[in-house]
This record gives structure tokens, C-alpha cells and sequence, in this order.
């Protein structure tokens, strides 16, 4: 195939069709949607790490990996004749058009907020009679990420604290629960709370709690390598040093590490 021409959505489809084809890759003919569940997952993480890095370069190869999921999954479900990448294609682009009335017809918005309220409004339009407003948020997401998301749905309708001091003064209440607490059963529930609440509290401060959490893994990991460094350095075996001298390496490592 001429580069020219690889470079388009019709010839990635040719190219997906082609490896799942009889003459094919056998590894790619082989896989199912439950056996591509640990690819698609792990591509999304390879986005969000590349987004956190910025460059440009990596970030447009992790969309084409993410990318070469969804196109396997779509020709897995047009061999069922189920639906197509045409399909997929056609249902979103209707979906964004039905939910920006104000773009695509003659609604006026005042500002993004009021765009939140309309959305989640005609999504409720597309629910099914009884279905609950917190229905389709997937379960398997990671935990504080549900938590912001059911949060900001049950927000969009009114259901949220005033002020975010508010919030923040809860988070005192749920460290006494847990200091409270009479065993380890009530322990996990009352440390489920204050997760939850920390999660709300980022909502509001527009924080997203998986990519401050990971900030701060990083910023962990670079300093305590610093102090692994530190030791070899000065023939120290960090073992064995006191729990106030790892405390003083650790302030220096803070201020090497920021």
C-alpha cells in the first residue's frame, strides 16, 4: 500500500479488516473483545502518561494505539454483524449533534455551565424510563474517578454542597469516624467516606484526583530514588539509619526533588 494512502481512516480499515482476514496475523484473527479488555485499558493509561509528558510526538503514537483498539474491537463486532466502525462513527457524531443544540441549532447558552445543565437534561431524555442518572457511569472505572463522575452527575441536577469550605469541614468529621471506628470492618468503611469525600473536594476545586495522586507517586518515587542515590554516594546503608535521620534525607531529598 502507498504511504500516501496508508495515511487514511479507509485504508486503517482496509489494514484491520486485512489482519483479522483468512491470511491475516493469527495473533490478531484470535482475539475477542474479552481478550482485548487488558490492551484497551492499558492504551488508555499510555495516553493519559503521555499528556502528562506533553510531547506532541508521543502523544499523537498513543492515540493511534488507542485508536488501533477501538478499529479491532468495531471489525470483531462487523464479523458478528453486529455493527461496523461506520456505526461507531455515525452514533457519536449523532450524539454530539443532538446534545450542542446550541451549536448545531437554534438554543442559546449563557456559558459552559448552562451547557452542563442542557446536557445532562437531554441525556436523561436518552435514559430509559427508571433508569437511574448514575446508570451509565461504568463501574469499572478506578475508584475516585467514579466518585468524581457520579458526583458531578447528581451536581448537574442540584444535588451538591454550597460551599467547598463545606466539604473540606466534612473531611474532619470523616478522620474522627475513622479514629472512632470499633473495628476493622467499620475502619474501611469510614476510610470509603473520606475518600469519597476527598474526591468531592477535588471536583469542586477542579482538581482530578487520579492525576494529582499519580503527581504525587512520581514526586514520591523521584525523591526516594534521590535518597538511594544520596546513601550510595556517602557508602550509607539507608537501612540502617534512624527513623530521624531518614526523616532529615528526606527533607533534603524535597529540596532537591520539588
Amino acid at each position: 500500500m502507498p504511504k500516501k494512502e496508508s495515511g487514511t481512516f479507509a485504508a486503517l480499515k482496509k489494514i484491520i479488516a486485512r489482519l483479522r482476514g483468512p491470511a491475516g496475523c493469527p495473533w490478531d484473527k484470535k482475539q475477542t473483545h474479552a481478550s482485548l479488555k487488558p490492551y484497551l485499558i492499558e492504551e488508555c493509561y499510555e495516553v493519559l502518561q503521555a499528556l502528562d509528558e506533553g510531547t506532541p510526538q508521543k502523544i499523537c503514537e498513543e492515540l493511534g494505539d488507542l485508536l488501533l483498539q477501538i478499529m479491532l474491537h468495531a471489525q470483531i463486532a462487523a464479523e458478528a454483524g453486529q455493527f461496523n466502525i461506520d456505526d461507531v462513527v455515525g452514533g457519536i457524531s449523532s450524539k454530539l449533534i443532538h446534545r450542542h443544540p446550541h451549536v448545531f441549532g437554534g438554543q442559546k447558552v449563557r456559558d459552559a455551565g448552562e451547557v452542563e445543565v442542557n446536557w445532562e437534561a437531554l441525556k436523561q431524555e436518552e435514559r430509559e424510563e427508571g433508569e437511574s442518572l448514575l446508570a451509565g457511569v461504568p463501574e469499572q472505572m478506578p475508584a475516585l474517578a467514579y466518585s468524581q463522575s457520579i458526583q458531578r452527575r447528581v451536581a448537574r441536577v442540584g444535588f451538591d454542597w454550597e460551599k467547598v469550605e463545606e466539604i473540606i469541614d466534612k473531611l474532619a468529621e470523616e478522620v474522627a469516624e475513622i479514629k472512632q471506628a470499633p473495628d476493622q470492618q467499620e475502619r474501611v468503611k469510614e476510610f470509603g467516606d473520606l475518600l469519597f469525600t476527598l474526591a468531592n473536594v477535588a471536583r469542586r476545586l477542579d482538581i482530578d484526583p487520579e492525576m494529582a495522586l499519580r503527581s504525587a507517586n512520581q514526586r514520591f518515587y523521584r525523591r526516594f530514588a534521590y535518597m538511594e542515590k544520596v546513601c550510595r554516594e556517602r557508602s550509607i546503608n539507608f537501612g540502617s539509619l534512624s527513623l530521624d535521620e531518614q526523616n532529615v534525607l528526606w527533607e533534603e531529598a524535597k529540596r532537591a526533588c520539588p
